[in-house]
């Protein structure tokens, strides 16, 4: 099974998720999204797979949190700000082939695998 983690190093969530699927025999794509920071498009599929709107993504206590944005904003917006400053990515994010979860806690991206 394919499987992707969209990883910040400086995370200890992240670095707990990453350690978790090695440690279960997984070799994740590791992908550091805030260098290698996901299109709309990307995110848009990541939220299919995910089954959530675009503001379970956020990280609402983020400083760079762009004015006037709420958990109410439109998709588009709330996906654009997302692809404009990556640092707004809820982290970690698993994917695989057919379903997406958040590491937080760590276990719980093991429903999907």
């Amino acid at each position: 099974m394919a499987v992707t983690i969209w990883h910040n190093p400086r995370c200890s969530k992240s670095r707990e998720t990453l350690a978790l699927l090695q440690a279960r025999g997984i070799d994740p794509v590791v992908r550091l999204y805030l260098q290698d920071a996901p299109s709309q498009s990307d995110l848009t599929a990541a939220l299919a797979k995910l089954g959530q709107p675009a503001a379970a993504l956020v990280r609402w206590k983020e400083a760079d949190l762009p004015a006037g944005l709420t958990k109410d904003s439109p998709e588009t917006a709330v996906l654009a700000a997302l692809a404009a400053n990556p640092r707004l990515i809820e982290r970690p994010l698993v994917l695989t082939q057919d379903a997406a979860a958040l590491g937080r806690p760590p276990e719980a991206v093991l429903d999907i695998l």
